[in-house]
């Protein structure tokens, strides 16, 4: 049988002798620690039900959206990659794949399958044309085993904690099917955009049926406690945190008989578009003042515009790579929730953003004043190791180590979970080194700081 390659031990590190050899002591002291992944996308069912993945292409790339759109933009049509419900022969979008392998040369993406392909898969030489039938037999084989069932490779990646994203109306009955089958925890989490959204697809039926399930009025007074009582099933089902993707990070504070004015209109569908921004504005603050109230962390994940090509949203739905990053202000956007409820000390805030101008700019200061706020680690288009190394500049110098939320995968790629969180401690072992060599931190300081950043940090922010 063909042998791994062997990957290089030093990868990411600085090329410079004294603080490579820093960087790789730094980075063995955590390179075993447990994953804890309070914010990710992989289905709850993959585990619960622990049914064999069914084939390299979707297991791989499918629905990995970082690599569908750098195929797209390289022309390769995405019904050929089986995108949008689309039948193909996942031999063939395999193929074409391994035909395509230099485009992805230089990102993120190619740096993980690496991991995954040499590290769990057992490749013994890149992906390519000539040798894509013989890889795909490599990881068909693996996948019939019993190592490679899901459950299995959860315990085999050494994961603590992993949450998965979940609609607010779940019963969360594979949460309970699933408790105790694995060594870590998987905590749901409450994910309210399309009952708080009225530009969200089905929004006004989405709101019936929750209304109708917690038995509430029509009206906004109900139409709130009924969010609470889903949350609350949340909580009582292990979740930590609710998370909201926003396009833009705006909060409006509106007195009670407006919002329930307004409410009837976006659930009429009346609404104009201002309307229907200052309801999202409106919503995002109520979310942070439940927060305060029951405890869960809030994340927001703000500036990126969805389904920025309507023709491909059209034929393959949405996450299917056209997706794009605009900026933000956050700071004059959140400000009515921060004038309500920043200072509140059982508020815990994780703002993420992949426009790197806010991180210096607003997040940094942000999260530097108010206690309740974090920045959130390098996220989508920014967790790379040029961008996390760039993140640390923008934000350390300012809010230190402490005011930042710990790696986050945010992935549905499951085999890439251990390859981004090992990304994640070499390129903060890296920067870390750095500031050692140039006498701006201690060793010892080093040593602890990238500790706390894989265990006791994400455990504190996301109240573990």
């Amino acid at each position: 049988m063909l042998q791994p390659r062997r990957r290089d031990p030093d990868r990411l590190f600085p090329v410079d002798p004294r603080t490579r050899a820093i960087s790789r002591d730094l980075y063995e002291s955590v390179a075993g620690a447990p994953i804890i992944s309070p914010h990710g996308h992989v289905p709850v069912e993959w585990l619960s039900h622990d049914e064999p993945f069914e084939n390299p292409t979707s297991l791989l790339l499918r629905d990995d959206h970082y690599i569908t759109r750098l195929l797209h933009a390289s022309g390769v049509d995405l019904d050929r990659l089986g995108l949008g419900g689309h039948q193909v022969d996942p031999r063939d979008a395999w193929r074409i794949f391994a035909a395509h392998w230099h485009v992805l040369e230089g990102t993120a993406s190619a740096h993980w399958l690496r991991e995954e392909f040499f590290g769990l898969l057992g490749f013994d030489e890149d992906l390519s044309e000539a040798n894509a039938d013989r890889q795909y037999e490599r990881v068909a084989a693996l996948l019939r085993t019993p190592e490679f069932r899901p459950r299995a490779l959860f315990d085999s990646f050494g994961i603590d904690v992993l949450a998965t994203t979940d609609d607010p109306l779940s019963d969360l009955a594979e949460h309970d099917a699933l408790r105790g089958a694995v060594g870590g925890r998987v905590l749901p989490t409450f994910r309210p955009d399309r009952y708080v959204d009225p530009d969200a697809e089905g929004f006004a039926d989405g709101v019936a049926r929750l209304l109708e399930a917690e038995s509430q009025p029509p009206t906004f007074a109900g139409y709130l406690e009924a969010l609470r009582a889903r949350r609350a099933h949340f909580i009582a089902h292990g979740a930590v945190s609710a998370d909201h993707g926003v396009e833009e990070p705006f909060t409006v504070d509106l007195d009670p008989h407006d919002a329930d004015a307004l409410f009837s209109s976006v659930r009429a569908g009346s609404a104009t578009a201002q309307e229907r921004r200052v309801f999202r504005g409106h919503m995002l603050l109520q979310m942070a003042g439940m927060s305060v109230d029951d405890g869960l962390v809030m994340t927001v994940h703000a500036g990126v515009l969805r389904n920025h090509s309507t023709a491909t949203f059209r034929s393959f739905g949405p996450d299917s790579g056209h997706d794009i990053p605009v900026s933000t202000d956050f700071t004059r956007g959140l400000r009515p929730l921060l004038e309500r409820f920043g200072l509140a000390r059982d508020l815990h805030l994780v703002l993420f953003t992949v426009d790197e101008t806010a991180y210096s700019r607003e997040l940094a200061p942000l999260a530097g004043f108010y206690p309740s706020v974090y920045v959130g680690a390098p996220w989508w288009f920014l967790d790379a190791p040029d961008a996390m190394n760039r993140f640390r500049s923008a934000v350390t110098e300012t809010a230190g180590f402490t005011r930042s939320s710990g790696f986050i995968d945010d992935t549905r790629a499951f085999l890439s979970i251990p390859a981004r969180h090992d990304t994640a401690r070499r390129a903060d072992a890296a920067f870390l080194a750095r500031l050692v060599g140039e006498g701006r931190l201690s060793e010892a300081a080093a040593r602890r700081v990238i500790g706390e950043s894989v265990d006791a940090l994400p455990r504190r922010v996301f109240k573990l």
